[in-house]
């Protein structure tokens, strides 16, 4: 019950982000700016430690690069040649990009909540620690996957249906953990895969559409801000 209970803590965080992105949805390029450095702070600063401490337990440092990699240009393989983006006002050639990106971070979500499953499968304690790390990012989540939505030509009800599954994810992640339970072996190799697919969105999505036709001074604190935001939580929940 404790975590089912902690789980939907998670996925009010996901939902009150996104509902905040959904009401000022008309300063979207700061929220875009914003959000590139959230998802930049979460692979460099959440992610990438944790999938270092755990897969290196398994791995080498270099099988965990390798699936870091794997992440960023299997992301980039879907974008350049399956998804096809543009910076274009083309709702059908963007569309499947919003519904892909957000898929991805509902996935992502959905391991959050595994995760604190397993975390409190393991103790209290690292359960506690697990879902403080869990809620320090899916605010900036949830914002990410309604931005994620409205900028490639998605309407703010599609944006909210996406964000209604993001929210639900964390939920039926640690649900599912009661049933079963995922070998720690592979965790930091998932994790490794998040790392690259998340700095591709920021890098290469994020940040080139917070600047577009926008000033690039304030756009630019945003996304510092995003990050420093981010790197602020982690370190202060490390503790």
């Amino acid at each position: 019950m404790n975590v089912i209970l902690v789980a939907l803590a998670a996925s009010a965080a996901t939902f009150i982000g996104g509902s905040f992105a959904l009401k000022f949805r008309d300063k979207l390029h700061l929220i875009l700016g914003f959000s590139a450095g959230a998802v930049a702070g979460v692979a460099l600063f959440d992610l990438l430690p944790e999938a270092i401490e755990l897969g290196t337990t398994y791995y080498s440092a270099a099988t965990v690069a390798l699936f870091i990699a794997a992440g960023l240009f299997g992301y980039l393989i879907l974008d350049r040649l399956i998804l096809l983006h543009t910076h274009e006002e083309d709702d059908e050639v963007n569309a499947p990009r919003g519904f892909f990106g957000a898929f991805t971070l509902a996935a992502h979500s959905f391991l959050d909540g595994i995760a604190i499953g397993i975390g409190f499968q393991a103790s209290a304690a690292v359960g506690v620690v697990v879902t403080a790390a869990v809620l320090t990012h899916d605010f900036s989540d949830g914002i990410n996957t309604v931005n994620l939505v409205l900028k490639n030509g998605g309407h703010w009800r599609r944006a909210f249906q996406w964000l209604l599954v993001d929210a639900a994810a964390p939920l039926l992640g640690a649900a599912s953990t009661l049933f079963f339970a995922i070998p720690e072996s592979a965790i930091g190799l998932v994790l490794a895969v998040f790392v690259g697919s998340f700095l591709y969105l920021s890098a290469s999505d994020l940040i080139p559409e917070s600047h577009h036709r926008h000033p690039r001074a304030l756009t630019t604190v945003m996304t510092l801000l995003g990050a420093l935001v981010l790197y602020t939580v982690v370190r202060l929940v490390s503790f």
